[in-house]
């Protein structure tokens, strides 16, 4: 996948799977914008330092004006991926209407926002890729059992998804989530040290599937949330 000289957003992009993605498009050739909230967050990404990686902060993704800031000073957009999100887990009868607005500010309207920044910037380019992060309860709603509020706001982004999909295909934007089931990260081992952690879809697996659907390579598909579970 080519992706030399190519503006890509990658919002989450200094998280756990967000290293795996920016390595890879900076070995494709991408220049990554990578918005973060915290200063450590920026401190610690190994990438910081990088020529091609433009760390971008303090940046809050549920505000309309940070999102349209962000995305006005990127040149010539190609690509945008949305790994941004957040995730709880708690009995229905001990979620409050703040825990569930909260999974929807994170996981939908973070999407949302960055969607149609990105949307408005594609359209006046001549095209581009963008790529949400649905979760396996988005599509298989009884394993949200625990975590109603998470598997709501992830349902609503992959609905999200295939939606903005239909509308802008004609642009030339071709819009796609992946679906991850528990990827196998140092904090998820740490929470779940008895798991199958062998079965566990990798960052860098998760990342590859990504950066085909943002790439120039993927010529046809859209509206799809793919499930990324490895054999879990």
């Amino acid at each position: 996948m080519d992706y030399r000289n190519r503006h890509v957003v990658v919002t989450g992009g200094t998280g756990a799977l967000g290293n795996a993605v920016v390595g890879a498009l900076v070995q494709a050739g991408a220049v990554c914008h990578v918005p973060y909230l915290r200063a450590a967050e920026a401190e610690r990404f190994p990438l910081r330092e990088h020529a091609a990686v433009k760390l971008i902060g303090p940046s809050e993704l549920t505000q309309e004006a940070a999102v349209e800031r962000l995305y006005a000073g990127v040149p010539t957009l190609w690509a945008s991926i949305h790994l941004a999100g957040g995730f709880a887990a708690a009995p229905i009868g001990e979620t409050s209407k703040a825990d569930l607005q909260k999974q929807l500010d994170l996981n939908l309207v973070t999407a949302f926002l960055c969607c149609r920044a990105a949307v408005n910037a594609m359209v006046r380019g001549g095209g581009g890729r963008i790529v949400n992060v649905a979760a396996r309860p988005a599509l298989e709603w009884r394993s949200g059992a625990g975590m109603a509020a998470y598997a709501a706001s992830k349902a609503a982004v992959a609905a999200f998804t295939a939606a903005v999909a239909e509308e802008v295909a004609k642009a030339g934007i071709l819009v796609n989530a992946v679906a991850p089931s528990i990827m196998d990260t140092p904090a998820n081992r740490a929470a779940m040290p008895k798991a199958d952690h062998a079965a566990w879809p990798k960052v860098d697996e998760v990342a590859a599937t990504i950066l085909f659907l943002a790439s120039p390579d993927n010529k046809v598909s859209r509206g799809g949330v793919v499930p990324v579970y490895g054999r879990s």
